[in-house]
């Protein structure tokens, strides 16, 4: 056909510059006056080149309905923020239990005057790191309400094309979830920031390092949070059997572990609804016991919020009270699951849930504490059940275990969280993640996470048998996942939310500071457990880039074999092959460009299906993506040979409920009304169809004109059409339904052109005759003369994560029988 051009790698590249200046002329925003006429010429200007590019001629397929987020009331939004005491602020509520033994456990209480400095020390971290910095700035950095750092790092790859975990497609910038406010051209300091992160191939990586750094130590943290919660609130029975053997109270932890984590599979929500009373009710009561030691031993220590006690505890102590810091950081210990748990929940919700109930309750729970010491200061090593009065020791007893229990569900919902985006993002193999709420997709249960984390809880809690060590490693864990949260953050502030530069550069220097400091003391405990976190961060992140790396090449493979459309046209619409009746769904990864695969298909079948469908699943660096704004297609090749690319997107929160019987479906009502939409605005092109104003809301082109049984509603079609058949194209007609989808060779006439009933006469019968799943069974290898390394981290590391991980049929669900592959070796 006279419309189609053979396609080459130049053009592709000329197309994806000039997608950029095609946004306006989305169909998404086409006016519904008849004023549009104008508009819809200079849309149909793409029919008469058609180029193998999805951005070029892709056509949005609107779903059935819009799950962009909607308002939430005020007394649901109270509900989660009752729910999220439950699963966000248990691991900060329990520090209590540990944080002035761990500071004092060298030397213990050298001066009464250390208790007041520590505890101005403590009470300036809460106001600084969780109320300033993330309850009112942190929190607003949010992706779609999307936290964590693979949100920061997505949120920056949309402005700037840094992103070497999913490749850049302009096409995506249509999207309403991936549209960020650009800066405006006056301010230089955002442009030359996107320039230099764009230009540099260095700064990518660095960043891209430090995104996953951040997350491996949140999985670190969720590792170390239940095994120090648990041992710290059961080695309280010491205080009242001091007999106790050690061995009885971490076997009792180890149970009670084992025990937290075969709930985690009934989902956050039953969870936190299970846990929340439990938590409120231990904020309650450690404040109400704060409030009776004060009034009980010092009604004056609010004293020590004047900074000079911090000055004259630094000054008396020394090297040794820099060490110190090490325990004085756990009071924050958790705070980061404020922003990583947040696809949980909400923004209101988790800042309610702070201000209201957790940071009050906490400055009276370690000012009542350190009310205590003052009075009896050799009691630091159990401040906490010491302090306790005698009558309400074993009901606190009681509510501090249940505590610690749940305090290790805001971490482990956090490593859920975390696993989840970087799964989606192409930095860790396929999980099987089970969503566990249909109201917050963010709500999530990954099993294999889950007894991962148990396993090493298990194995560290019956290592090191106490708080101390664990606590030096817990504080590793926590400032550095603090610390690149306060690199990225910053970096949003210079670039997106375009603050003055001096609000951006003091809020890195206060913050930055803090948590450079803490870090610098944490980390001089390194030999006496602070390696434990970096140890698994290592792994982990070892883990991500050998997938990520194996990955990226394999991608690279893709696109530069892709067949070329030249070879389409040699072949004919046979494809060289005999074609028979019926659907092959090819899952690729290219969106644009025939795969290499799929020549491999043809040259080792005897035959190949009437009609074919590319199918690309990409998930795109943004928190969700709109149900209306899903679905991707265009036609590949002449109408003659029925062969459709799909895109379906999906945005790393976004959770996939389709089964193979809804994607089906999906797909072809996609494929009817791309070929409705096409006629159409050719007839309006060639002037055999003049466009009218809608007189309703409905557009009669979603409109899916394909019955259950698969017949043809040919009184729709009139009613959308508004033309009549010639002769030509009834003749055409007869000719499809006598083929029945299946072609012959190359054709030496040209052959008429395809109507719209010819087309959906065999996407009916294709339907009819069954749908198969054609996949590739790739085996990735390093080329000869590649470099050692290369070869030892593509054909042991990387090839061995593929075969032990999940196959993309297990995540699509495939039914075996339906189920074609044809191995592929990519030497990459």
């Amino acid at each position: 056909m006279e419309n189609f051009t053979k396609d080459s790698e130049d053009q592709e590249g000329q197309n994806l510059q000039s997608a950029e200046s095609d946004e306006s002329s989305s169909e998404t925003d086409q006016p519904e006056s008849t004023e549009g006429v104008e508009f819809l010429k200079q849309t149909l200007r793409r029919i008469v080149s058609r180029k193998d590019s999805l951005e070029e001629e892709a056509r949005f397929i609107p779903g059935q309905h819009d799950t962009r987020h909607k308002g939430r009331s005020s007394a649901w939004v109270l509900y989660l923020a009752y729910q999220s005491i439950g699963v966000v602020y248990g691991d900060m509520g329990t520090s209590p239990l540990y944080v002035y033994s761990s500071t004092f456990s060298v030397d213990g209480v050298k001066n009464q005057e250390d208790i007041l400095g520590a505890l101005s020390l403590i009470l300036y971290t809460l106001i600084l790191s969780p109320l300033i910095k993330y309850v009112f700035i942190v929190l607003r950095a949010n992706d779609h309400g999307e936290g964590g750092t693979f949100a920061l790092y997505s949120l920056i790859s949309r402005y700037a094309k840094i992103s070497l975990v999913t490749k850049h497609h302009p096409g995506d910038q249509s999207l309403s979830t991936y549209k960020l406010q650009i800066p405006s051209k006056e301010l230089e300091r955002s442009i030359w920031i996107k320039d230099k992160l764009e230009k540099s191939l260095t700064l990518k990586r660095a960043l891209l390092f430090i995104t996953l750094f951040g997350t491996c130590m949140v999985i670190g943290d969720g590792i170390l949070t239940p095994a120090i919660s648990v041992l710290s609130a059961v080695s309280g029975l010491k205080v009242s059997i001091p007999t106790l053997d050690q061995n009885v109270i971490v076997g009792l932890s180890i149970t009670i572990l084992i025990a937290l984590f075969s709930l985690q599979r009934f989902g956050t929500a039953k969870v936190g609804f299970l846990f929340a009373p439990a938590v409120l009710v231990w904020f309650v009561s450690i404040a109400l016991i704060g409030v009776y030691n004060i009034m009980k031993y010092d009604p004056l220590i609010f004293r020590a919020l004047n900074p000079m006690y911090t000055y004259s505890y630094f000054k008396r102590n020394g090297k040794s009270g820099w060490v110190s810091m090490g325990g004085i950081v756990l009071c924050i210990t958790g705070t980061e699951a404020m922003f990583a748990d947040l696809g949980h929940f909400s923004v209101k919700s988790i800042q309610i849930a702070f201000t209201i109930i957790v940071f009050p309750s906490l400055v009276f729970a370690y000012s009542g504490q350190a009310a205590y010491l003052l009075k009896v200061p050799g009691d630091v090593s159990d401040a906490f059940y010491k302090s306790v009065p005698d009558p309400v020791f074993w009901p606190m007893f009681v509510i501090s275990t249940g505590a610690a229990v749940i305090a290790s569900q805001a971490m482990i919902s956090a490593s859920f969280s975390v696993m989840k985006q970087s799964e989606a993002l192409g930095c860790f193999p396929r999980l099987n993640i089970v969503h566990t709420s249909k109201r917050f997709p963010g709500q999530i249960y990954i099993p294999e996470i889950n007894w991962l984390i148990m396993i090493f809880c298990v194995l560290i809690t019956a290592t090191f048998r106490d708080t101390t060590q664990l606590g030096n490693a817990y504080g590793v864990a926590v400032v550095t996942v603090m610390l690149v949260t306060t690199c990225l953050v910053t970096l949003i502030m210079l670039m997106i939310w375009q603050i003055p530069l001096y609000l951006a550069i003091g809020f890195f220097l206060i913050f930055g500071s803090i948590e450079f400091t803490y870090i610098s003391s944490v980390l001089v405990k390194v030999a006496q457990g602070g390696w434990v976190p970096l140890a698994f961060a290592g792994c982990f992140l070892l883990f991500m880039y050998v997938w990520h790396y194996g990955a990226s090449l394999k991608s690279e493979f893709e696109v530069r074999h892709k067949v070329p459309m030249n070879w389409l046209y040699e072949v004919g619409p046979s494809l060289g092959t005999v074609r028979v009746p019926g659907i092959g769904l090819v899952y690729n990864e290219l969106t644009h460009g025939v795969p290499a695969i799929f020549h491999h298909f043809v040259t080792h079948l005897p035959a190949i299906h009437s009609m074919i469908v590319f199918v690309c699943i990409r998930y795109l660096p943004v928190a969700t993506v709109p149900q209306f704004e899903r679905v991707l297609i265009r036609r590949v090749g002449p109408d003659e040979y029925h062969m459709y690319r799909c895109v379906v997107r999906y945005g790393y929160r976004d959770m996939r409920t389709e089964t193979t019987r809804t994607l089906e479906q999906l797909l072809l009502q996609s494929v009817e009304i791309f070929i409705h939409r096409e006629d159409h605005n050719v007839s309006l092109e060639s002037g055999r169809l003049l466009p009218s104003v809608p007189q309703s809301n409905e557009d009669p082109l979603r409109t899916p004109l394909l019955k259950p049984e698969g017949s043809v509603d040919k009184s729709s079609y009139m009613l959308h059409a508004s033309h009549s058949l010639s002769s030509s194209e009834s003749a055409s007609d007869d000719r499809a339904s006598s083929s029945g989808g299946q072609f012959s060779g190359r054709q030496s006439v040209p052959a008429a052109p395809l109507t719209v009933d010819d087309k959906l006469l065999v996407l009916s019968k294709c339907r009819d005759a069954g749908i198969v799943y054609l996949l590739g069974h790739g085996d990735v290898r390093a080329r000869k003369d590649s470099w050692f390394l290369k070869k030892l981290l593509v054909n042991y590391f990387y090839t061995t994560l593929r075969r032990n991980c999940r196959r993309r049929s297990e995540t699509l669900h495939i039914p075996p029988s339906r189920l074609l592959q044809v191995g592929m070796t990519y030497f990459v």
